[in-house]
This record gives C-alpha cells, sequence and structure tokens, in this order.
C-alpha cells in the first residue's frame, strides 16, 4: 500500500507536534503608510508610473499602497490612496521609495 506523500508529511507533523502551529490562523498585522519625501517638498503624484504630475501630497499623510509597478528605468512606483475631507480617494502613482510603511 502506497502512502501519499500529503499524508507522509501530516503524519511528521501530526507527530512532532508542528501540526498545530501550522493551523493555527495567523492574527493580521495592520499596516500603515505615509509620504516621507526627503526632499522637504510636496511629493508629486502622476497619473501613471512617470507620467503626468496630477496632484502632490505633505509629507506625513497617510496612505495605502493598492499596487506597485515598475518603468523603463526599473524604478518601483506605488498606486496609491487615502482619506481626504472624510471620503477615500486614489491619490495616483509616486515614486515607492518616497512611502514609509510600519506595523500599527
Amino acid at each position: 500500500m502506497k502512502i501519499s506523500l500529503f499524508r507522509k508529511i501530516f503524519f511528521l507533523l501530526f507527530t512532532t507536534g508542528l501540526l498545530g502551529i501550522v493551523t493555527l490562523s495567523p492574527v493580521k498585522a495592520e499596516t500603515g503608510c505615509q509620504v516621507t519625501d526627503p526632499t522637504g517638498t510636496p511629493l508629486n503624484v502622476r497619473d501613471q508610473p512617470n507620467g503626468q504630475v496630477i496632484n502632490t501630497l505633505k509629507n506625513g499623510r497617510q496612505v495605502d499602497i493598492l499596487e506597485i509597478a515598475h518603468d523603463s528605468q526599473n524604478r518601483a512606483w506605488a498606486r496609491i490612496g487615502g482619506y481626504y475631507n472624510g471620503k477615500y480617494r486614489v491619490w495616483g502613482w509616486v515614486i515607492r521609495e518616497f512611502i514609509s510603511c510600519y506595523q500599527q
């Protein structure tokens, strides 16, 4: 009788007590991000990676990273959103390195 690889792994995890660790639901860590442009000027927000400037955001503005893309020079860009006057909006694209994220 052949024992499947899955059953072997399950048996190994069960007998070593690791199964309980593997099956525990992880606690979701909340992450916050904010604008941290080291130039001291407002961060340009663009309509697409390396596109036209459509807005600016000041340092300290709380944002969410919605998507990451790379331009032809392989620079990382982040599509960001956030709350303004009580409403959520998608701001646009910024250079990723000017957004700092941390666990709350």
